[in-house]
């Protein structure tokens, strides 16, 4: 609401403050709404005109050359027509961004001709500059000060480079000289948690066994066992009957343990050593381990 009564105040101070032009002649007035300025601080320039309402003149828009000035913004305000006259009135708002310490300024209104036009100018309007530092006195005056000033050591980088560089050729020449043999080591180190994981799953499932053996518990207990082997030497076990394990293991033996153990899948019936099958089982795949361990070692 306070923003709309200062352009109407304004709107009517532009309007009064111009006397009409007599005859056929286009007067011009423009003038800072301030006397003086901060440096870039944002300056109304008031532009205002009055001619015969027959005599086509128009306003500088945004592309017009303010010299040492910037262009903010403008506002325009309604033509008031009055005895064949018409009084225009523009405020320019701009920057100053010069050292002088005063800046003359004027902007023109032009008058279009049938091929031309006729550039109409007002006195030059002032501006002065408002300084907010200081001058320097010729002598300085020192402020004595003998207290102790900790000044942070700045962080030595090219110092880090080097460091981190060598750090990284000597990773390079001891994986170079080490590396096979740290490889072979987590290797052999996978291939044991995967044993250690294993026999706390067979303990487990065996304990089922001998407390209830039922057909649910010796099938936990046989797939176990099958697919263990499966993963530590890529084949098939699961897929394979008791007697191909046999055969690729070159242990007929084995086939007498597989059938303890179907036994009690197939026909609900329960060795008496059972215990004893399950441990041969075991110890097979036990050595299968550490074949595949020393293979590790030795020839890859």
């Amino acid at each position: 609401m306070d923003r709309i009564v200062k352009l109407s105040c304004l709107v009517i101070f532009l309007i009064s403050s111009i006397p009409f032009a007599q005859g056929q002649d286009v007067v011009v007035e423009g003038y800072f709404l301030q006397d003086s300025a901060k440096l870039g601080e944002r300056v109304g320039y008031v532009l205002k005109s009055s001619y015969p309402s027959d005599v086509p003149v128009i306003f500088p828009d945004s592309t017009f050359n303010f010299g040492n000035f910037e262009y903010l913004d403008k506002q325009i305000f309604s033509s008031l027509s009055e005895d064949s006259l018409t009084l225009d009135s523009a405020v320019y708002w701009i920057s100053n961004f010069s050292l002088d310490s005063v800046q003359a300024f004027r902007m023109p209104v032009f008058e279009v001709l049938n091929y031309d036009s006729i550039s109409h100018f007002p006195q030059p309007a002032t501006l002065a500059l408002t300084l907010t530092i200081d001058e320097i006195p010729e002598e300085l005056a020192f402020e004595e000060n003998n207290s102790y000033l900790n000044i942070p050591v700045a962080f030595n980088y090219p110092y880090l480079i080097i460091g981190v560089s060598v750090l990284i050729v000597i990773i390079v020449i001891a994986f170079l000289i080490f590396g096979k043999g740290l490889f072979k080591r987590w290797k052999a180190y996978r291939e044991r948690k995967k044993w250690r994981t294993f026999i706390s799953n067979w303990e487990g499932s065996m304990s089922a066994l001998v407390k209830n053996p039922g057909i649910q518990e010796a099938d936990e207990l046989l797939g176990l066992w099958k697919n263990y082997l499966e993963n530590l030497t890529g084949l098939p076990y699961k897929e394979w009957t008791a007697t191909e394990i046999s055969i690729h293991l070159n242990k007929p033996e084995i086939i007498k343990d597989f059938r303890k153990v179907e036994l009690i899948i197939y026909a609900n019936r329960v060795d008496d050593n059972i215990q004893e099958a399950c441990d041969n089982l075991l110890n097979i795949s036990e050595g299968l381990l550490e074949e595949k361990i020393d293979k590790i070692y030795n020839h890859d």
